[in-house]
Order: structure tokens, then C-alpha cells, then sequence
């Protein structure tokens, strides 16, 4: 008969981990499991005190002159070089500062803009909802076509025609990962740009954009980089497109000059012309602070820890859960990101339950409970004991219960 780990296993597996101090950098509420940091990370302790140093030093005592002695213009860029070696490239050549929404409105236009002779951009029909909304609201705007290719082989709608083709590193509801590098490649043999959207991957997942020769890449930060509910979005761009770069949101940060006030815009060199208006000091500023967590973090030891964690997620839901679940994230370690999807009838009760138990994941409709594992502060006595709390929701069918029937607002 075999033996499932135990929780002395799990924790053993804790003690010999090279992340076990960083635990100790985030404000984890007491008696929480929190396997929702893929959708919003937990609170870094260095946010607060920034903040607060923040707000009444540099903005309370400092007024409008912090601009310059705090260097508020340029805390942007800063937070950019600070994602670089995240996502695989250069400082200087990430942009901080819209939403994800709005940096991909840019993003779609201004690639489009790069291939004028061609007229469709793919995307594949599971994306994050945003990503399909604001293509096909570029593809109205400038009168291309939107094509939606098989989830499954994405470079099979790949043309002659084809402009960008725009892909979810991550796939955000069942956790399975794309080989970047690939179909980079297989972008560029058909005369195509590719853009990559890092959200579900960046600070969990290594990303080797440069290494990879992707064109483009935009993601958030506020899932596993920690910078708190609506924190900025970066933008990258390959050095090679960026002196032909034109996007359509030409506001005054973006100039080459801002403060000669000129009439005519003249944009600014490099990434800096992706920025658009005066840019969000708090957000950018707790943004900073939050990633303090990864200074001196290896990508391959996090994404060692990321993959032991989800083993072991996976094994012990096998073994004590056995067909109550279907598993729809990949278990192979180079098709999976930081999560594991479980579909289940009653995904929406299942995970409520567990939230009441302090087990802290996520639903995705239509029948999807969702567990990241963010791998600088989730441990395996975690995973050992969100298991355990989940079976027992099972044997005393707590997430049946009629208040589980009304969804909440968020889900």
C-alpha cells in the first residue's frame, strides 16, 4: 500500500527549503492558507512602512518639490529595471505605470501599427477575458480581424496575413503554461509579431523574453509581485521595435521634453514613449517596496519551489481525493505555471467553504476552485493542510450549504 506524505514530510520539506525566510517578509494573517496569490498577492511587511514614509515625508513635508529630491519622475523606470531580470531583459526597456486593460490597448495598436501590410491578430479563445475585449475593440478601431485559433495549437492559425499573434503565457483558469519559446519562433517564421501576456507568470514562473527573441510582453503586478489590489502593469518592448514604436496614447509623460510644454508631441526615446500621463506615486511607491521579497531570489530556486509545492498538492489530492476532483491544470513541469484548477460541480461551495476554515483559494465559472501557490511565502505544511480541509469539506458536505448558493460580488 502507498504512503501518502505526511505532514512531518511536508514539513521537513519547509526546513530544507532555500526560500524559508522569505516567509517572514509578508503580514500573513494567523491561521490563514492564503492559495490566492495568483489573483492578489499578500501584503509584503515593507509596503506599510514605505507608505507611510511616503505620504508624510515626501508628500506631506515635501509637497511638489519631491518631484525632483525624491525623484518621483523617475520612480518608474526604477520599478521597471526592478521586473527586468524577472521576465528575461535589459534594464531600461520596461515601462511601469497604466493598467494591464489600458498598457494592452497600447500594446495591440502600436504592434498592429508595426505590421501595416497585415490585418489579423490571433488570440486564443481562452485568454483572460481583457485581453479578447480590448483586441477585438482595437480590431473595430482600426478595421482588422480578430482570430480566435485552437487553444491547443495556436501557431496553426498562423499566416501570411497574420500580424500579432497574442498569447497567455499562463492560462489563468486551468494553469497551463505555453512554450514561450516556441511559439515565438513559430510566430516569427510566419512574418509575425508575438506578444506575451506575463500575468499568471511573473515571480513564480522563470520568463527569458530576450532569450526567447519575443517581441512584446505585458503583465501585472499585483499577483505574484505583490503590489497590492489595482498596483500597475509593465510593458516591454523589444529593443529592435522600439524607435518605430507608436502608441496611440500620446500623453505628455510620453514626450521627449514634457516640460517645454511644446504644442507638437515628439516622442521620447525608448520604452519611456510608452508612458502616456503623470504617473501613480503611491501605487508606484508600495509597488517598489513590495519587491524588496525577491532581491537575492534565484528564478530557478523559486520555480523549483513553485513545482515541489504543486507536486505535492497534486499527490495528496490523488491520494485522499481520489476521482472527487478532475484535475485540468497539466502535470507535466514544463506545461504548468504556479497553480492547480480542480473542477468540481460545486466549485463555487467548495471553495466558500474553504474560506470559511481560513483556506483561502478562488472560483472561476463555470465550475473551476483555483489555488495558487506563490512560492516565496505558501509552504508545504500549507499544502498539507489545505488537502486536509478540503476533504474534510467533502465528507461533511459543507459546501452544500444554501448560503453557498448566492455568489458574491467578487468571485
Amino acid at each position: 500500500m502507498t504512503q501518502h506524505p505526511t505532514r512531518a514530510d511536508a514539513v521537513a520539506l519547509d526546513l530544507a527549503s532555500p526560500l524559508r525566510a522569505r516567509r517572514e517578509l509578508f503580514a500573513l494573517p494567523d491561521g490563514v492558507v492564503y492559495l490566492d496569490g495568483n489573483s492578489l498577492g499578500a501584503l509584503p511587511r515593507a509596503v506599510a512602512p514605505r507608505l507611510q514614509q511616503v505620504v508624510a515625508e515626501e508628500w506631506g513635508t515635501g509637497l511638489i518639490s519631491s518631484w525632483n529630491t525624491a525623484d518621483w519622475v523617475g520612480l518608474g523606470r526604477r520599478v521597471g529595471d526592478r521586473i527586468a531580470p524577472l521576465i528575461g531583459v535589459a534594464p531600461g526597456d520596461v515601462h511601469v505605470g497604466d493598467s494591464t486593460t489600458v498598457t494592452l490597448f497600447k500594446t495591440f495598436v502600436a504592434a498592429s501599427r508595426l505590421r501595416p501590410g497585415r490585418r489579423v491578430v490571433v488570440l486564443e479563445p481562452t485568454t483572460f477575458p481583457t485581453d479578447g475585449y480590448v483586441a477585438a475593440g482595437v480590431a473595430r478601431m482600426l478595421d482588422l480581424e480578430l482570430r480566435w485559433c485552437d487553444p491547443a495549437d495556436p501557431a496553426a492559425s498562423l499566416d501570411e496575413d497574420v500580424a500579432l499573434l497574442s498569447l497567455t503565457h499562463v492560462d489563468f483558469r486551468s494553469g497551463a503554461m505555453y512554450d514561450l519559446a516556441a511559439l515565438t519562433a513559430a510566430a516569427h517564421d510566419a512574418g509575425a509579431l508575438v506578444q506575451w501576456d506575463l500575468c499568471h507568470s511573473t515571480g513564480a514562473v522563470p520568463v527569458a523574453l530576450l532569450d526567447a527573441d519575443a517581441d512584446i510582453a505585458v503583465g501585472c503586478t499585483y499577483k505574484y509581485l505583490n503590489g497590492g489590489p489595482g498596483s500597475p502593469a509593465f510593458a516591454w518592448v523589444h529593443p529592435r521595435h522600439q524607435a518605430a514604436w507608436d502608441q496611440p496614447v500620446t500623453g505628455w509623460f510620453g514626450h521627449s521634453r514634457p516640460f517645454d510644454m511644446d504644442r507638437a508631441f515628439t516622442p521620447a526615446d525608448g520604452i519611456a514613449r510608452m508612458a502616456s500621463g503623470t504617473p501613480p506615486v503611491l501605487a508606484l511607491s508600495a509597488l517598489d517596496a513590495a519587491l524588496d521579497v525577491f532581491d537575492g531570489v534565484s528564478l530557478d530556486v523559486l520555480r523549483a519551489a513553485s513545482l515541489s509545492l504543486t507536486d505535492l498538492f497534486l499527490e495528496l489530492v490523488n491520494a485522499r481525493l481520489g476521482s472527487a476532483f478532475e484535475v485540468i491544470t497539466p502535470r507535466e513541469h514544463g506545461r504548468r505555471g504556479s497553480q492547480v484548477s480542480l473542477r468540481h460541480e460545486q466549485a463555487y461551495g467548495v471553495v466558500q467553504a474553504l474560506v470559511e476554515r481560513g483556506v483561502v483559494g478562488d472560483f472561476r465559472t463555470p465550475d473551476v476552485a483555483r489555488f495558487g501557490f506563490a512560492p516565496l511565502y505558501v509552504t508545504h505544511a500549507d499544502v498539507f493542510d489545505a488537502v486536509g480541509h478540503l476533504v474534510a469539506v467533502l465528507e461533511g458536505d459543507e459546501h452544500l450549504r444554501p448560503e453557498y448558493t448566492v455568489r458574491n460580488a467578487v468571485t
